[in-house]
C-alpha cells in the first residue's frame, strides 16, 4: 500500500503548480462564499477554532478558514503541494501553517484540534478505517470532522462523461496523467465499499457518536458548469466526537 501512496504523491506533484493557480481563482470567485456557507452550517460561531485541513493540497480550505480568524494547519503527503500552499497563503497575506504529513499517520498529540476538514481526499486513502481512527484521536471532545468527498470509483465504473468547459482543469490534464489518475482510482477503489454508507460505518466504529450525511451539498456548490465544476456528485459527512 505504500506504493500506491507514492503514486498518489507523484501524480499530484505534477499538478501542484496549475492546481494553486486554479485554487487562487476559486478563492476570488463566488465558490469561496459557497464553501464558507457550508462550513457555517456546522462550525461553532463567534470564537476562533483550531482547525486541521487534512490533504490540504494547495491550502484552499486552510486559507478561507484562516481568513475567517481561525488557527489553521494544513497537511499533505505531497511536498510540492505544501510548497504551493505556503505560497498561496503568502500571496493572500494569511497566517496558515503547513506541514508534509501522511493523512493516515498524522503526527500531532491527541485532542489537538476543534475541527478537522478535508476535501476530495478520503477516496485516495488505502487504509480509510485507520485514518478515521487517527482523526478521532486528534479531535477534542465535542470536536467534529467535516469531510467533502465523492465515490469516484463508482463514477469511473459508470464511465459516463460530462461535457466540460474548455478552461476546466480536467481538459488541461494530459491523457497519460488522466490514465494514471484512473488507474489509481481503480486500484484504491477495489478496497473500498459503496460510499458514503461505508464511511458512516467506519466513523461509528472509530468512535464518533453522531454522523450526518448531506447529499445536497453538490447542488449548492456546483450550481453551474464552470471551470471549477466537479462532474462527480460530492457529499458532505459531518461526524461529531
Amino acid at each position: 500500500m505504500e506504493r500506491i501512496k507514492h503514486r498518489v504523491a507523484h501524480y499530484w506533484s505534477h499538478r501542484a503548480e496549475a492546481f494553486e493557480t486554479q485554487r487562487l481563482r476559486e478563492y476570488d470567485s463566488e465558490k469561496r462564499e459557497r464553501w464558507l456557507a457550508e462550513f457555517c452550517r456546522y462550525l461553532p460561531q463567534g470564537k476562533p477554532l483550531r482547525i486541521l485541513d487534512v490533504g490540504t493540497g494547495t491550502g484552499f480550505f486552510a486559507c478561507i478558514l484562516a481568513a475567517e480568524g481561525h488557527q489553521t494547519t494544513g497537511i499533505d503527503l505531497t511536498p510540492d503541494m505544501i510548497e504551493h500552499a505556503e505560497h498561496m497563503a503568502a500571496v493572500l497575506g494569511l497566517d496558515a501553517q503547513f506541514r508534509i504529513m501522511d493523512a493516515e499517520e498524522p503526527d500531532f498529540p491527541a485532542e489537538s484540534f476543534d475541527v478537522l476538514v478535508t476535501r476530495n481526499l478520503t477516496w485516495t486513502l488505502p487504509h480509510l478505517e485507520k485514518a478515521y481512527r487517527e482523526w478521532y484521536r486528534l479531535l477534542k471532545p465535542g470536536g467534529m470532522l467535516i469531510n467533502f468527498d465523492a465515490d469516484y470509483y463508482a463514477a469511473l465504473e459508470d464511465d459516463e462523461e460530462q461535457e466540460l468547459p474548455e478552461n476546466h482543469a480536467h481538459k488541461l490534464v494530459p491523457d497519460e496523467m488522466k490514465a494514471e489518475n484512473d488507474s489509481i482510482t481503480m486500484e484504491i477503489g477495489a478496497y473500498q465499499q459503496p460510499r458514503p454508507q461505508w464511511d458512516v460505518q467506519l466513523l461509528v466504529e472509530a468512535g464518533f457518536e453522531r454522523v450526518i450525511v448531506d447529499m445536497g451539498v453538490y447542488r449548492r456548490i456546483y450550481a453551474e458548469i464552470d471551470e471549477f465544476f466537479n462532474p462527480t456528485p460530492i457529499f458532505a459527512i459531518v461526524a461529531y466526537k
